[in-house]
């Protein structure tokens, strides 16, 4: 990927939990923490987030997209939260240029605001909210080797410090997020994300290997259990097609009693 590019594959909690102190947070918003402090301060942010899917990859193309709350049953200040980060209309064409070279169908939406996937991590760690982000979709059809795919058209993205975030979480099964660990749960929780962590940082893998275990995801272990859909696994598909090479860290912790993993390309 382009030279100065930096990648974030990130888990980013459960709606606006990590933003309102919630204890089961902690570690993610220090984790975010600490990823934000040993990045290069980027010009731009381009996030894919796991809310947002579409027939084709769309890009937010306003100049100040609103935040959009897409969650529901919090406290009220949770729909109070804000992050009037500007957007970057110009970066948003050069995106939808960049994938219609390569080959990718996309569109740009002048509509649409951001999602809890881009404010709530950018919150924590840009604080100021003072640099323009783009946010793409994922495709609906949930094909992983199409994920790959867009993240290899947005790797010659020529953007001086950009950095690519995709905003998902590492293992998604919302029902064992509020549910007593039992044995089993523990079990495949720690299958899953020792394959995964393997996949992405391993030495001993080749990129073809790497790729094939990533368009393969659904044949891990305990691959289904973590993730029953897999609109929060497929952010990292986009990074690593950014990427395309192991990654530089790896960030283990715990989010609500489970494990979790983030991954970051520098």
């Amino acid at each position: 990927f382009m030279p100065n590019t930096q990648v974030l594959y990130l888990s980013h909690g459960g709606g606006p939990l990590p933003l309102l102190g919630d204890p089961g947070h902690q570690e993610m918003v220090n984790c975010l923490q600490t990823i934000a402090a040993r990045l290069k301060n980027p010009t731009a942010i381009v996030v894919v987030s796991a809310h947002w899917e579409e027939g084709v990859p769309a890009i937010t193309a306003a100049e100040a997209p609103p935040l959009i709350y897409d969650y529901y049953g919090f406290p009220e200040e949770s729909y109070e939260i804000q992050y009037p980060c500007p957007g970057h209309p110009t970066l948003a064409q050069q995106i939808y240029s960049q994938l219609h070279h390569a080959g990718v169908e996309a569109k740009l939406d002048k509509q649409r605001g951001f999602d809890h996937g881009l404010f709530v991590p950018l919150k924590i760690m840009y604080p100021e909210a003072d640099i323009p982000c783009v946010q793409i979709s994922l495709l609906n059809n949930l094909d992983p080797e199409q994920h790959l795919q867009l993240g290899e058209a947005l790797s010659n993205l020529e953007v001086e410090d950009l950095l690519i975030i995709g905003s998902g979480f590492s293992s998604h099964n919302m029902q064992q997020f509020f549910a007593p660990p039992t044995p089993d749960s523990v079990a495949k929780n720690e299958a899953f994300e020792s394959w995964l962590l393997e996949t992405c940082s391993s030495p001993s893998l080749s990129e073809q290997e790497r790729r094939l275990r990533l368009r393969d995801w659904a044949t891990a272990p305990a691959a289904r259990f973590c993730h029953p859909r897999e609109e929060h696994l497929l952010p990292l598909q986009v990074c690593y097609g950014v990427a395309q090479t192991r990654c530089s860290q790896t960030f283990e912790l715990k989010i609500l009693g489970k494990k979790a993993s983030m991954y970051l390309w520098q």
